[in-house]
């Protein structure tokens, strides 16, 4: 759903404007909130994400999945990545701090896209890149696989800068032909923790737009004076896990490809869906 408003000037109106409150989305496993914010122009939906609401996890810090969600919306817009709803995080809220995200897609979703498949052995399209082999109840062969369109490999890229580990085929959100990724909480960590069901470009050789891109993205993460996206993200994001980010970059400037699988982690998120 997108609106007439300049981004700078969502980024605040989300971060200090009027919030109503429509209600809870059910099928969220953190507590979600639908949210509405009033501009003089319009009325425009978004996502609140409380951190009281955040459920506990083994492998990420406790209370901070509102600041990587806004971190990461931070380094998409340095890097050039068209693909991460506007974001903020909101100091206060019905619940008290959280991260508040533009709403993207229909209000009322129509359910999964096709850009994630699962076909028989034999029937995957053509333009389409195979992930995972899997059986059904009756024990037969069946291909997972994800499209291989420009805007796809774009989210994919930058999952892999972000190292999420939790991209699932039901945070990619097509609205009016145009991709959105959402649901970054499960990001930044410092350790490799890259799970994600877009591993069909693995291997393959970056082009040259991906990697000014990603020279555009380093080069503002060295520069580490006042008011760069650096100091920034120390403000938001523990600075070993800035550290990290920087060095994901640099690694894979090196390499010039898409990553692989790793061999000694499961690499996908669950369910994959």
């Amino acid at each position: 759903m997108p609106t007439a408003i300049d981004a700078e000037r969502l980024q605040r109106l989300l971060r200090d404007g009027p919030l109503e409150v429509e209600g809870r989305l059910v099928e969220a496993s953190n507590f979600v909130l639908r949210v509405w914010v009033e501009d003089d122009e319009e009325r425009i939906p978004a996502v609140y994400k409380p951190i009281r609401g955040e459920q506990p996890l083994w492998d990420f810090p406790e209370g901070t999945l509102a600041s990587r969600e806004y971190a990461a919306y931070l380094i998409a817009c340095a890097g050039g990545w068209d693909c991460v709803p506007v974001t903020a995080v909101r100091p206060d809220g019905p619940l008290g701090a959280g991260s508040v995200q533009q709403w993207v897609g229909p209000l009322d979703p129509v359910g999964e896209n096709d850009l994630l498949r699962i076909d028989p052995v034999g029937a995957v399209p053509e333009d389409y890149l195979p992930v995972l082999g899997v059986h059904d109840e009756h024990d037969q062969p069946l291909v997972v696989s994800h499209a291989s369109g420009e805007q796809l490999r774009d989210v994919a890229l930058l999952d892999v800068v972000l190292n999420n580990a939790d991209r699932k085929g039901s945070a990619l959100i097509v609205d009016d032909g145009h991709l959105y990724a959402i649901d970054h909480g499960l990001t930044l960590h410092a350790e490799e923790k890259l799970r994600t069901v877009l591993w069909g470009f693995a291997g393959q050789e970056l082009t040259a737009s991906e990697t000014r891109r990603l020279e555009a993205l380093l080069d503002a993460l060295r520069a580490e004076s006042a008011g760069t996206l650096w100091e920034t993200l120390r403000g938001v994001i523990h600075e070993a896990e800035v550290t990290a980010l920087r060095d994901r970059v640099d690694d894979l400037l090196e390499t010039g490809e898409f990553p692989t699988p790793p061999d000694d982690r499961h690499p996908l998120p669950w369910p994959l869906w």
